[in-house]
C-alpha cells in the first residue's frame, strides 16, 4: 500500500489578499486536492495572526465538505486550551453533523509553557548581552537522508506571548493536564464522561457523533506524545514545525502506545514543508519569500501576510536574519518533483511514517495548487509502503 499524502492547510493571508479571499482559497486549494487524491484536507488555527485566517477554522470545514466529495476534513489541531473539553467535543460533533462525513478532530496543547519561556527569556538576555549570537546552536546532522536541525538562537517576543494567552483566556504559561483533557473529550464524545457530582451528562451532539476521528498533535517527545500513545489515539508528529524532535517524538508515542479497541496498532502522521515545481531553481524562486515571513513569525510571535517573491527580494536580508530561520529553511523541503519526492522517502523511512502530511506556502494559489499536483502525480510513480491502513 502506498503511504497517503495529506494536506495541512494554514489558511494564510497572501500580500493584498483579504480574509474572505483567503478563505475562499482555502475551499478551491481543498478542492483541488479532492481531485488529485490527498487523504485528508487539515486546517489550522492560529489566532492573531495578520496573516492569516484561520482563528476558527472548524467553521469552514463544513464548507469544505460539501465542495468536496471524499477527502477526509479536519482541524489540526484545535488547541484544547482556548477551549474547555467540553466546547471541544460539541465542535467536533457538530462539524460532524453538519458536514455529513465525519470529521478529523486534531487536538494539541497551549503554549508556550513556563518552562519553554523561562528558555526563551534566558535566551534573550544572552543575545542582548553578546553572549551568545543568533543562529544554530550546534551543527545541523543528517540521518539517513533526513535533515535534522539543530535549535536556532532567536529573540523570543514574550510580551506578544503572554498577550496571546490572555486574550485567549489562558492561564499564562500554565497550560491545563493535557492528559485529563484529552480523556474528558473523548467521554463526552463516547458518553462515558463522569461528572464528579454525580449527575447524568450527556454532550448533544458530541454524545453519538458518527465517524469523529480523534488525533492527537505534537512537536517533541514529550506530554502530548505520551497521552495520544497512553490513549490508544493516532499522532500527528510536526517535522514541519520542530524538526530537531522529529525521530525522537514518533519514538516516545511508539513507546507510550496502548492498544484500543479503534486502534490496534500505532499510527503515526508525519508533517513537511514542501514546495514543488518544474525545477529546482524554479522551486527555489517560488520558496524566497519563507524567509522573510518565517522569520516574523520568529522574532515578533506573529505572522504577516505572506509576500511575493518581488515584494520578498526587496525587503532587507542579512547574515544575521538567515541564521535565526536556518533550522526550518534546511528542512523545508523544495524541488523538482525528483528532489522532493526522494526527501519525502527518506522522511518516510526514517521515521515510519505510516503517512504524510503536505504543508506548501506560496503567495500565488495557482502555485500552491500546482506543487500539490505535481508531487500527487510523481508520489503515485513511486510507491513506498506503509505500515497499515487507517480511514
Amino acid at each position: 500500500m502506498t503511504v497517503p499524502l495529506s494536506v495541512l492547510d494554514l489558511v494564510l493571508t497572501s500580500s493584498g489578499q483579504s480574509a474572505a479571499e483567503a478563505l475562499s482559497s482555502s475551499i478551491e486549494l481543498a478542492r483541488h486536492a479532492d481531485r488529485l487524491g490527498y487523504r485528508r484536507f487539515w486546517l489550522a488555527e492560529h489566532h492573531l495572526y495578520p496573516g492569516g485566517a484561520g482563528s476558527a477554522s472548524y467553521l469552514l470545514a463544513p464548507t469544505i465538505v460539501h465542495a468536496t466529495s471524499q477527502i477526509r476534513v479536519g482541524v489540526a489541531v484545535l488547541v484544547i486550551d482556548n477551549y474547555s473539553p467540553l466546547q471541544v467535543a460539541e465542535i467536533a460533533g457538530t462539524v460532524a453533523a453538519l458536514g455529513g462525513r465525519g470529521f478529523d478532530l486534531g487536538i494539541g496543547r497551549g503554549g508556550p509553557s513556563v518552562e519553554q519561556r523561562a528558555r526563551a527569556k534566558e535566551t534573550n538576555r544572552k543575545l542582548e548581552a553578546g553572549e551568545i549570537q543568533p543562529g544554530p546552536v550546534a551543527p545541523f546532522r543528517e540521518v539517513d537522508g533526513v535533515v535534522i536541525p539543530s535549535f536556532c538562537a532567536a529573540p523570543f517576543a514574550d510580551v506578544r506571548a503572554g498577550l496571546n494567552d490572555r486574550l485567549l483566556s489562558r492561564t499564562p504559561g500554565n497550560p491545563a493536564d493535557f492528559g485529563e483533557q484529552t480523556r474528558d473529550v473523548l467521554g463526552f464524545l463516547d458518553g462515558t464522561y463522569q461528572a464528579q457530582e454525580g449527575v447524568p451528562v450527556v454532550a448533544t451532539p458530541a454524545h453519538g457523533a458518527e465517524n469523529v476521528q480523534v488525533w492527537v498533535h505534537g512537536s517533541s517527545a514529550g506530554v502530548s506524545a505520551s497521552v495520544a500513545g497512553a490513549l490508544g489515539l493516532p499522532f500527528g508528529a510536526n517535522y514541519h514545525a520542530l524538526p530537531q524532535q522529529i525521530l525522537e517524538t514518533v519514538a516516545a508515542y511508539r513507546e507510550a502506545f496502548v492498544p484500543s479497541p479503534e486502534h490496534p496498532n500505532p499510527y503515526v502522521i508525519v508533517s513537511a514543508d514542501v514546495l514543488v515545481a518544474e525545477s529546482d531553481e524554479q522551486a527555489a524562486e517560488l520558496a524566497a519569500p519563507f524567509r522573510p515571513w518565517l522569520h516574523g513569525i520568529r522574532t515578533e510571535y506573529v505572522a504577516q501576510p505572506y509576500p511575493s517573491p518581488a515584494e520578498a527580494a526587496a525587503l532587507p536580508w542579512s547574515d544575521e536574519h538567515e541564521a535565526i530561520v536556518s533550522d526550518r529553511l534546511a528542512s523545508r523541503i523544495v524541488g523538482s518533483p525528483k528532489t522532493v519526492v526522494r526527501r519525502l522517502k527518506a522522511l518516510v523511512a526514517a521515521t515510519g511514517a505510516d503517512e504524510l502530511v503536505i504543508t506548501t506556502q506560496a503567495h500565488a494559489l495557482a502555485d500552491r495548487v500546482r506543487s500539490y499536483r505535481l508531487l500527487a502525480d510523481a508520489w503515485r510513480s513511486e510507491h513506498p509502503r506503509a505500515r497499515s491502513p487507517i480511514t
